[in-house]
């Protein structure tokens, strides 16, 4: 918005947190402003990761006295926009004064802030706010308490909008040059408008364009650290419902994305995310639908579920590689409604990586044996892949040969169920060290079906069955009807039918670019299983 020799003043999105939460992983406004060639700038103010609007820096630390006077001698005005349900009619300009307590000290401290309805529609408010105090979370705060939170605010008790409705409009104080009173103000992200005219059901985020692209656009910004990470050229762009997109996910693969909708979604929406999508500098968007419903068996082979060509773009070769972690890994993404991996595996995968050094591994429902992949990568002495598809299994082989994992008797395939070859090899005495157990929430094969929610402590206690002296399973479900705790159960429930006493279970955080809607349930539930 600004730039001087004293100031750098931006307009941040929402998303994007202001200072860096994992140091692991630093993707805050500063860090990524110094990518881009700042080399110093002062901090003299926070928004909240979900807040948009007016930051202010300073460029060089003669400055920053001047600026950090005014904001602790309260000079410094600081005007937000907020859009709520439930203001009392009548009340148009108020001032709220409570005292609020501190995470930090756990003192009560006065939070003043002033409110004036600036438009009104039916039971929702657009509210101006001007902050005398500058406590954690106030205006937040103050307007649950005042019985209206802001849209969006679930940690308050908002109602559901695509983002927090909360921006940091403008803010006033004398510059640290001139000595002369300036205000910079940010333009009212158009969200504000179109929640305020029309609340935000899907249906009516899906007719209003500039509302769809603007999610799109704040999925994308909270992926820059992934973006621009040479060891990942794969990994997820949008994740439905946890980007304010419900049932839209958008993966990317190297140069071409996949866009995967719901059967029965809007054309109209389909095409507003396809036609931003094709703007954003990739080579060709291909896209997948899938029935709402989960344990909904289709043809994937039907061309209008998953067409072989890209519907924006060129063609990607029909397999090429991708890179995660820097593992390299075949896909194809015009063959059927699954790209050969599955992008929220990745940490996992890390995971597998990182324990197998030494130990013999078996990786259940393997499809293209990308655990397998990373176990052998990690220094496994030895892995078995299984798998009910034979030309699954072919694609892992040849994956594995490329990397020069392969020829090599340790490394097996088998074609075959699952349950079926734990059988055999607990009826052999073979055991295993790690076994990765994956399987899909509803399959059918030649010899039974499976049901996530009724066989899961069956196959777990199988699996135990072969498992050595304190040895590990990583259990792993998607089946969106399973809570983390009924998953925990699940598998302790197969421990105590194996009568192997469990040492340690520890539930496994989903990769980053995988938010879960607030209020929401993680898709992808993660197990480790450590038995005596």
């Amino acid at each position: 918005m600004h730039r001087d020799d004293a100031l750098l003043v931006i307009d941040k999105p929402a998303g994007i947190p202001s200072q860096a939460a994992d140091p692991a992983h630093p993707d805050d406004v500063v860090t990524r402003l110094k990518a881009f060639g700042e080399p110093y700038l002062g901090v003299h103010q926070r928004l909240d990761q979900d807040t948009s609007g007016v930051m202010v820096f300073t460029r060089a630390r003669e400055h920053n006295a001047a600026v950090a006077g005014q904001f602790e001698g309260r000079h410094v005005e600081k005007r937000y926009i907020a859009c709520v349900t439930g203001w009392p009619k009548g009340k148009d300009r108020v001032t709220l004064r409570e005292k609020l307590v501190s995470e930090k000290d756990k003192k009560p401290k006065l939070a003043v802030t002033h409110v004036q309805v600036k438009k009104r529609q039916g039971p929702r408010a657009l509210l101006e706010l001007v902050l005398e105090t500058g406590r954690m979370h106030q205006a937040r705060v103050q307007l649950a308490h005042a019985g209206a939170p802001i849209a969006g605010d679930t940690l308050y008790g908002g109602e559901y909008a695509p983002r927090l409705l909360l921006h940091a409009q403008a803010i006033s104080f004398a510059h640290p040059s001139s000595k002369k009173r300036v205000t910079y103000a940010a333009p009212l992200p158009h969200d504000f408008e179109a929640w305020l005219a029309e609340g935000a059901s899907r249906e009516e985020m899906s007719g209003d364009g500039r509302v769809v692209v603007s999610a799109l656009d704040r999925a994308i910004l909270r992926r820059y650290i992934l973006g621009h990470s040479e060891g990942d050229t794969a990994f997820r762009l949008v994740h439905g419902e946890g980007d304010g997109l419900p049932g839209l996910v958008v993966d990317a693969y190297g140069d071409h994305l996949v866009a995967e909708f719901h059967l029965d979604d809007d054309p109209s929406f389909r095409d507003r995310v396809l036609d931003r999508l094709a703007t954003l500098g990739f080579d060709g968007v291909y896209v997948k639908r899938r029935p709402r419903q989960a344990n909904t068996l289709v043809d994937t082979r039907r061309d209008e579920l998953a067409p072989r060509e890209p519907v924006r773009g060129t063609a990607a070769p029909e397999e090429f590689a991708v890179l995660e972690n820097g593992i390299s890994y075949l896909v194809r993404l015009g063959d059927g409604l699954s790209t050969g991996i599955f992008l929220d595996q990745r940490e996992n995968r890390a995971r597998v990586r990182g324990l197998s050094g030494g130990l013999r591994v078996a990786n259940l429902f393997s499809y293209t044996c990308a655990f397998s992949v990373a176990a052998a990568l990690g220094g496994a002495v030895s892995t078995a892949s299984v798998d009910a598809s034979m030309v699954a299994l072919e694609r892992g082989r040849a994956n594995m040969l490329r990397l020069g994992l392969l020829p090599n008797d340790a490394h097996t395939f088998h074609a075959e169920d699952s349950f079926a070859w734990l059988a055999r090899m607990a009826r052999r005495g073979q055991k295993y060290d790690l076994i990765i157990v994956d399987p899909p929430s509803y399959s059918k094969t030649r010899n039974r079906r499976f049901v996530a929610a009724d066989d899961y402590p069956e196959l777990v206690a199988n699996a135990l069955a072969v498992l050595d002296r304190g040895g590990r399973i990583l259990a792993c479900t998607n089946h969106r009807g399973i809570s983390p705790g009924r998953f925990r159960k699940l598998v302790a429930k197969g421990a105590e039918t194996a009568r192997r006493q469990v040492r340690q279970m520890k539930d496994l955080a989903l990769p980053r670019e995988f938010p879960v809607a607030a209020g929401g349930e993680p898709h992808m539930k993660s197990v480790l299983l450590t038995v005596e």
